[in-house]
């Protein structure tokens, strides 16, 4: 009698073996899977290079010198990295580099907490809460998408000056902290959003607001920190807005300062490329921390009818 204990067919153990050999025999690698394969990762890693080309570009010329910038060959890395360009970038006294990144920095948080407040309170308002002027809101909201923004520039500005809120922090963060889209997107993720645990809610007593933020809120995590990245960048990065509104130059945001070294007299290259590196470095770290989320959020829209 042999060692070797054969499992009767039908049993489990037999069905996880002949499973487990389809399984061997699919992961066989034919000569047109391993050519896909290749082609996969050499299509990835083109993609890569493309992407990080801008940022090696950055990083490059923030630390040489502007002759090694200019000059007629190239070189992969400067021959010297001139870590004194940090010094004169931060102690340029025609740009407060630091008190922009300050600015910015305000002005990208006060706005993407106000924006994930107000409109996620009214995308739930426009999913959930029944009354006879959803819908027209709605479509008011939808309207709203649909008009240029340099129509309602000039009269939010009057609006924002005759509020004497020129030069101040508030003038910029509170025309923009209510967005159609980010309403929108908001309604249409709460719609896909299970009802079961809404009405466990209110059966212990809980209404839509209690619902909402004891409930709703804490299980959509993911969504909400998707609306947070994308509204931080684009806070960040905004410009026409904060250069019209902050003429002053202790109210410049980083875009604005950043745009300050190409309409000067004598242009420091490498300070406007050290400028650059440091303002894009925030949305990097935003980014690489809360990538995974911004994926699943993504994935999470629902974006229904």
């Amino acid at each position: 009698m042999s060692g070797v204990v054969t499992p009767d067919l039908g049993t489990p153990a037999a069905d996880r073996e002949v499973a487990t050999s389809h399984r061997r025999r699919r992961r066989r690698l034919t000569p047109g899977r391993v050519v896909a394969q290749v082609l996969r990762y050499l299509a990835l890693v083109v993609s890569a290079v493309l992407f990080l080309l801008p940022f090696y570009l950055i990083i490059r010329n923030a630390l040489a010198s502007d002759l090694e910038i200019t000059a007629a060959t190239w070189t992969i890395f400067p021959s010297q990295i001139h870590w004194e360009n940090f010094g004169e970038l931060f102690n340029d006294p025609s740009v407060n580099i630091l008190r922009s990144l300050g600015n910015s920095a305000i002005i990208a948080v006060l706005q993407t907490a106000g924006q994930l407040l107000i409109c996620s309170m009214a995308g739930y308002g426009l999913a959930r809460i029944p009354y006879r002027w959803a819908t027209p809101i709605f479509y008011g909201v939808l309207v709203t998408l649909m008009i240029p923004p340099a129509v309602t520039f000039i009269p939010s500005f009057i609006i924002v000056s005759q509020l004497r809120w020129v030069d101040t922090l508030q003038g910029i963060i509170v025309p923009v902290l209510f967005s159609g889209f980010t309403t929108f997107l908001f309604r249409q993720y709460f719609l896909a959003f299970p009802r079961s645990l809404e009405e466990a809610a209110r059966v212990d007593g809980l209404g839509y607001f209690g619902a909402f933020w004891r409930v709703v809120v804490p299980n959509s995590g993911a969504f909400f920190a998707a609306i947070a990245v994308i509204t931080f960048i684009a806070s960040w990065n905004a410009f026409l807005w904060p250069l019209v509104i902050g003429q002053d130059s202790s109210m410049w945001t980083v875009q604005v300062a950043l745009s300050t070294f190409l309409t000067a007299q004598t242009i420091n290259l490498h300070e406007l490329f050290l400028a650059a590196a440091v303002s894009i470095a925030p949305l990097v770290l935003v980014f690489v921390f809360l990538q995974r989320y911004l994926v699943q959020g993504v994935a999470e829209t629902g974006i229904k009818g």
